[in-house]
């Protein structure tokens, strides 16, 4: 099993605008993807 790399993982700032808007106080999934972004690349886990 591969696992293709995510070139452009960012999330399109419409969609980011969106989601604030809808969620003020933000929900727990966007906390953890804001406090974990950028912790691990792909290339982490290549040798896996």
């Amino acid at each position: 099993m591969s696992v293709r790399s995510r070139s452009g993982s960012s999330i399109p700032e419409l969609t980011v605008r969106v989601a604030r808007a809808s969620n003020p106080q933000g929900t727990t999934a966007m906390c953890i993807r804001d406090q974990l972004d950028g912790l691990w690349s792909d290339e982490d886990f290549a040798e896996w």
